[in-house]
């Protein structure tokens, strides 16, 4: 076994709920394991994953029995059997997409001098936050008015950096590129990782090259916070989404978890009452909805799905306008909370 395939098999071990639960949605915790019916996700009592424990050796977290068959294995086998995943190298990659990893090979730009921070770290982020500047009167601005957000340089969580590495895969040569910067953040506040979407020379969308967005960091339950939270959040997929929903409705506490997977893992704050999903039209965004919302109703939150009208709510915005838009999220907001769309 490779060095990397032991250290993604420690940091699985480690996150062993979060991976049960994306992966076995169907099973629920009892005790220290994650029980489920079988390896195919059905309901059931037979197969038991060990939740707690060293991250490595006979007795580590993330180790699975099925009393039925007898199978046995870890966490990898079971991200290969949900996801049918044959070839081993893009097993790697589902487990670091999962854990918000990069792939090794990645770099934020020529190899680094030892004096800096490994790229992929909280610290490489950090210097890349600090790096960059506010949004307003950049190309990330003009990005996002031509995506209709006209909200983005009031919000502290977005930088634009003028010459941000890139590198697609397979290539040799890093090029600097004009980025939309987005800080993700823990519930401390303290920053864990950067999103960036790379944008084309004149900022009138997304750069014309093979991987136009790219994270790094710690990503697993944290998120891009557009706004504090108090007893009620808005919480989806990606940046331009979210920011879709802010334009229409600010006075809604919104978060962007980034991916589908990380949205069905993202750390719920304390004192949140209401929960509020906003979904891709998507099966992998209603599977990730499936799973925080029952996490949330574990815990006593009520949680509710929103809908978009089109693909997903920018697609809406930009079809109807934020007027438009806040009625239609208005027929699915809890009469409660409706004071907040200021309708």
């Amino acid at each position: 076994m490779s060095l990397e395939t032991e250290d993604l098999l420690r940091e699985l071990s480690s996150h062993a709920e979060s991976v049960c639960r994306h992966y076995l949605p169907a099973g629920r915790r009892e005790g220290s394991y994650w029980i489920v019916g079988d390896l195919q996700n059905n309901p059931g009592r037979s197969l038991f994953v060990r939740l707690t424990g060293p991250t490595s050796g006979p007795g580590a977290a993330g180790k699975f029995t099925d009393g039925a068959t007898g199978e046995h294995g870890d966490l990898l086998d079971i991200i290969r059997e949900r996801t049918g995943i044959s070839r081993f190298p893009d097993l790697l990659a589902e487990a670091r997409a999962h854990l918000g990893r990069p792939a090794p090979v990645l770099q934020d730009g020529p190899s680094p001098r030892k004096s800096k921070s490994p790229g992929g770290t909280p610290e490489a982020a950090a210097h890349l936050f600090a790096a960059s500047v506010p949004v307003a009167g950049t190309l990330a601005e003009t990005y996002l008015r031509s995506r209709g957000i006209t909200l983005g340089g009031s919000v502290s969580a977005f930088r634009f950096h003028p010459k941000c590495w890139h590198r697609d895969e397979g290539q040799t040569k890093s090029i600097p590129r004009p980025a939309l910067i987005a800080a993700v953040t823990d519930g401390a506040g303290a920053l864990q990782g950067v999103h960036r979407t790379w944008l084309a020379p004149d900022g009138q969308g997304k750069a014309a090259v093979e991987t136009q967005r790219r994270a790094m960091g710690h990503l697993l339950g944290n998120a891009v916070r557009l706004t504090l939270c108090d007893d009620i959040l808005v919480v989806g997929e990606g940046i331009e989404t979210m920011l879709s929903v802010r334009e229409a409705a600010p006075g809604l506490p919104v978060w962007a978890a980034l991916s589908s997977g990380h949205l069905g893992a993202v750390l719920l704050p304390e004192g949140l009452r209401r929960l509020y999903i906003a979904i891709d039209r998507d099966p992998a965004g209603q599977r990730a909805a499936e799973r925080l919302s029952a996490r949330a109703t574990e815990v006593g939150i009520a949680a509710h799905v929103l809908e978009p009208r089109l693909g997903d709510f920018n697609d809406d915005l930009r079809a109807d306008g934020p007027a438009e838009l806040r009625q239609h999220l208005a027929k699915q907001i809890g009469p409660e909370d409706l004071q907040r769309l200021d309708i």
